[in-house]
């Protein structure tokens, strides 16, 4: 699989991806990530979807993928089962997002989120001068089709990991091509964190 076609935050969980770790991907998709990963660090992958459609592309990729709901919780696995969970751009899609987080941060020694930031300057800018809902890269769906519910910024994240006692290992911003080094919440389209519960944190 040639990796320079690979998407910028696909790039971005590889390298944080451990060589040879459990990895479980909640909402795979249609595995390319979990695919990149095994076949490149090989990793022990499992993921979960909903959408059929997409589970027959992950088993055409020779991967092992549940048919399931992730807002139904993750109990049909042992605590700490994975050293890393996978939640891309998944998490602004699920009702609870403190309960999804939670299983992840159960099964998983930490937990990788990867989400759109809906306070990005094109957003703003669609939003103060046009007076609509921004539809750009990171967001590309009109409002009445997005699978989004929660609209969150990268400020509201590290400010829901300071409520809910999470340490943030590492946070990486993404651009269009590029990564974002300065003012992350105004000029990133997308956001990379891996997260941990502070009990689990190193050196604790």
């Amino acid at each position: 699989m040639e990796t320079k076609n690979i998407k910028l935050d696909h790039k971005v969980i590889f390298d944080l991806v451990e060589p040879g770790s459990r990895v479980m991907d909640l909402g795979c998709g249609e595995g390319d990530l979990l695919a990149l990963l095994v076949e490149k660090k090989g990793v022990e992958a499992q993921g979960i979807e909903l959408k059929e459609e997409s589970i027959y592309k992950c088993v055409e990729k020779g991967l092992s993928v549940f048919h399931g709901d992730i807002e139904s919780g993750l109990g049909g696995y042992p605590d700490q089962t994975f050293d890393t969970v996978i939640l891309n751009q998944s998490m602004q899609e699920v009702a609870s997002v403190d309960f999804i987080i939670a299983e992840a941060l159960r099964v998983g020694r930490k937990v990788i989120v990867g989400f759109p930031n809906f306070a990005n300057i094109k957003a703003r800018i669609d939003l103060f001068f046009l007076g609509t809902a921004p539809v750009n890269e990171s967001l590309p769906y009109r409002w009445y089709d997005t699978p989004n519910i929660h609209f969150l910024s990268i400020r509201d994240f590290v400010n829901f990991c300071s409520e809910k006692d999470l340490s943030i290992l590492k946070a990486v911003y993404l651009g269009k091509e590029r990564l974002v080094r300065w003012l992350p919440n105004l000029f990133a389209q997308n956001a990379v964190f891996v997260i941990t519960s502070k009990e689990k944190k190193p050196g604790r």
